[in-house]
């Protein structure tokens, strides 16, 4: 059992090889390489059109390359069939979305809950207790049993961090996730988001925002959809 803690924790979260993307009239991503380890905080940054929203569809198994391979968690993404992606996805990703992409008509618990529910990792039993621990990490416990468009913006990111991380997946993956936000808000979230990494969690942020890149502890650029290191 010690042996398999230890590959684990040395084994990268995830890692594009050689991955590139091509649509009928142009190319999105470029022979791209990137490796994630266990409890990074990565920037992606870019012109609009670089490829980053491509990169993450590659990362979290929404869009497949057209060549090129991608693995999370040890696992190869190309050899899963749609169902079984769907499930993989729904047990080792979390996805933070821009426009947060909450149930409006399920109170905030309720779609923490429904992320469990689908997947079927948590016990039925344990459901309750932990969709409230974790609106209570992410600072929302008291606005548990509203509707989400009762929410300021940043609530309902907090709120969409929170199901994210419904079924504690090592990798997590935001897409502008302050892009809606006022300053003060977006600093708030990001630095939530930068407490998750320190905490053990692969967080990987597709942003436009330098004060985010900043938080982050590495920062890749695309640039007409191949990948370059920045200074942290």
């Amino acid at each position: 059992m010690t042996t398999n803690t230890q590959s684990d924790q040395q084994r990268p979260a995830a890692t594009l090889r050689a991955v590139s993307k091509a649509y009928p009239n142009s190319s999105a991503l470029r022979a791209v390489d990137l490796t994630l380890g266990p409890g990074e905080h990565v920037a992606v940054i870019g012109r609009s059109g670089s490829g980053k929203s491509t990169l993450l569809n590659m990362l979290t198994g929404i869009d497949r390359p057209t060549s090129g391979s991608v693995e999370v968690d040890g696992v190869d993404l190309g050899t899963l069939d749609e169902g079984a992606l769907a499930v993989f996805r729904g047990r080792h990703i979390g996805i933070v979305f821009q426009f947060f992409q909450l149930i409006p008509t399920l109170s905030v618990r309720e779609n923490v809950l429904l992320a469990m529910e689908l997947v079927g990792a948590v016990p039925p039993s344990a459901r309750d207790a932990r969709a409230q621990r974790l609106l209570e990490e992410v600072g929302i416990a008291a606005h548990a049993d509203r509707l989400p468009g009762s929410l300021s913006g940043g609530e309902q990111q907090r709120a969409a961090i929170a199901r994210a991380l419904a079924n504690d997946p090592g990798l997590l993956v935001a897409d502008e996730p302050t892009g809606n936000l006022d300053t003060e808000t977006a600093a708030s979230v990001a630095a939530l988001l930068r407490d998750l990494a320190r905490r053990g969690k692969t967080v990987v942020v597709v942003t436009h925002d330098p004060a985010v890149a900043a938080t982050c502890s590495r920062v890749v650029q695309l640039t007409d959809g191949r990948l370059a290191e920045r200074a942290s």
